[in-house]
């Protein structure tokens, strides 16, 4: 039996969840996820909260190359990378997220959180310092505290004032026995508030002050940019960005995975010593497969990338002229800003009880006080995908 403190423990907590509204319900998909969806319970909705944007995890090829996947290297790799689980289409997606990126080599991992969790302790250690935007997705931040021999510290979000900063402090000090090296991490995109890094500046001072740029893009790679090569493209900064992790579950395919992307020796020091590399099996063949044809798919068809704009910028504009405060943003994501959790999570029942499914995000996903109701586009949706959706944000 389980322990009685803890039983009790937990049970008060979700009591309290339930009763102040909080409780955030699960919902099931009983099909594919697509610009509609079945939700079990609701019927079909229209979906404005997934991170399928360019709409690939429907698309025929990647399918299809999943199925060939599996059938050519069965279900699983049995086995971690060194030993016997490194298969010839795992090489072939790493090479093509090393072109698409814009970096010389890369190395992938069951999910971005497990390549955050494998880069940061790899790389940082006695004498090194992490500074990291304060508005970091938990990834990073859990990845940091694995570095538990690196210095850690946090600027205030995007705040170019705050890092130079800490940036000069650290340039200064004597304290240090040695030099160590200096490593400023931030997303490409934020989650949650649908901002973009200020990318060419962050470079600048890292390079001023001989520091290590880091940038997780999940949520850029397959948006921004002409071509969907992610931020460091839209800035006009393709391949000068020092490590690139991102996610092969969202716009890529949408399945699962995640990537770290950099200079050949860096993924080398990975391969030799990063512990989820080490210790945990590899993708899966089928999700690599199908995220390489992905990769294939964005590369050949770039309207679709352009379709994601536009789709974005008509919903932005929609939500605006309703009166919602949708600030202005390229990214896909589009925060609706309600305060109380409770009352982020009621709208989000509502909209859904309305056909369409957006989420509400309150504490611990968002500060307490900071819910909102999070937008998320993609390429999928059709003209009248997206007049139903913004009909019913008038509703609301």
């Amino acid at each position: 039996m389980p322990s009685a403190t803890f039983t009790h423990r937990t049970a008060e907590l979700l009591t309290s969840l339930r009763h102040t509204g909080q409780l955030k319900p699960l919902q099931h998909l009983t099909g594919a996820l697509g610009p509609t969806a079945m939700v079990e319970g609701v019927g079909e909705v229209v979906v404005l909260c997934s991170n399928n944007y360019l709409g690939l995890t429907t698309h025929p090829e990647v399918i299809a190359a999943g199925h060939d996947g599996l059938d050519r290297y069965g279900a699983g790799t049995a086995s971690v990378r060194f030993i016997c689980g490194t298969l010839d289409c795992h090489r072939r997606l790493e090479q093509s997220i090393a072109r698409f990126v814009g970096a010389e080599a890369a190395l992938s991992y069951v999910s971005c959180w497990n390549a955050n969790g494998a880069l940061f302790p790899t790389i940082a250690g006695q004498g090194d310092v992490i500074l990291s935007d304060e508005l970091n997705h938990a990834s990073i931040i859990d990845g940091m505290r694995l570095a538990r021999s690196a210095e850690r510290a946090v600027y205030r979000h995007a705040d170019l004032d705050d890092l130079e900063a800490k940036l000069k402090e650290l340039s200064g000090r004597d304290a240090r026995p040695t030099k160590g090296v200096i490593i400023v991490v931030t997303d490409g995109v934020f989650s949650m508030e649908g901002d973009l890094a200020p990318l060419p500046q962050l470079t600048g001072l890292c390079r001023q002050y001989d520091a290590l740029l880091v940038v997780d893009d999940s949520h850029g790679i397959g948006v921004l940019g002409a071509t969907g090569r992610g931020t460091p493209e839209h800035f006009g900064l393709l391949g000068q960005i020092d490590v690139l992790t991102g996610t092969l579950g969202k716009a890529l395919g949408g399945a699962a995975g995640g990537y770290v992307a950099g200079s050949g020796e860096l993924i080398e020091l990975l391969i030799q010593r990063s512990r989820p590399s080490l210790f945990s099996n590899a993708l899966p063949a089928t999700v690599a497969c199908s995220a390489n044809r992905a990769i294939e798919c964005v590369e050949r068809e770039p309207a679709r990338v352009a379709k994601l704009h536009a789709n974005v910028a008509r919903v932005r504009e929609g939500l605006l002229a309703l009166g919602f405060d949708a600030h202005q943003s390229a990214a896909a994501i589009i925060p609706i800003m309600i305060g109380d959790t409770a009352e982020a999570i009621a709208k989000s029942r509502r909209l859904l009880e309305l056909g369409v499914w957006v989420v509400g995000f309150g504490f611990p996903v968002v500060p307490q006080g900071q819910a909102r109701l999070r937008v998320q586009v993609s390429a999928a949706l059709e003209d009248e995908h997206l007049e139903r959706a913004l009909a019913v944000f008038a509703r609301l």
